[in-house]
């Protein structure tokens, strides 16, 4: 039932396409392109309905009808694609080493002697004019 409306669905999309692309526009023209309608209006008359016409109408109507149809069979045989989904297993994340300090199990003698070097892309202290 399903592949049968997927095949009939297809169909009228190519149909659809087709026809849409057949049909020649309102203003058509070369005036059209500057403005210049005619006696072809926007909301005006439009004069009897073409065989085109009538066939976009037509397969519009069935393109929404079987659109529907397959997003509500689609929800009812799946559910959710969330509730399918199987859980994530997330490790808990190392904390990364401060820069410029040595990587944990290395000890770098006596840190007590060292003045402590500022942080990579830190900036640098002001300096004080000279006294004249």
């Amino acid at each position: 039932m399903e592949y049968l409306l997927i095949g009939v669905h297809v169909l009228v999309c190519v149909v659809l396409i087709g026809v849409v692309l057949l049909q020649s526009g309102k203003a058509a023209d070369l005036a059209g392109a500057f403005g210049g309608g005619g006696s072809q209006t926007a909301l005006g008359s439009r004069g009897a309905a073409t065989v085109l016409t009538k066939a976009t109408t037509i397969s519009a109507i069935l393109f929404m009808i079987t659109s529907l149809s397959l997003a509500i069979l689609g929800s009812r045989r799946t559910g959710s694609v969330l509730e399918q989904a199987p859980a994530p297993v997330s490790a808990p994340a190392s904390p990364a080493p401060a820069a410029g300090s040595p990587p944990a199990g290395e000890a770098g003698g006596s840190e007590a002697g060292k003045a402590a070097a500022p942080a990579a892309g830190a900036p640098e202290p002001a300096k004080s004019p000279a006294p004249k």
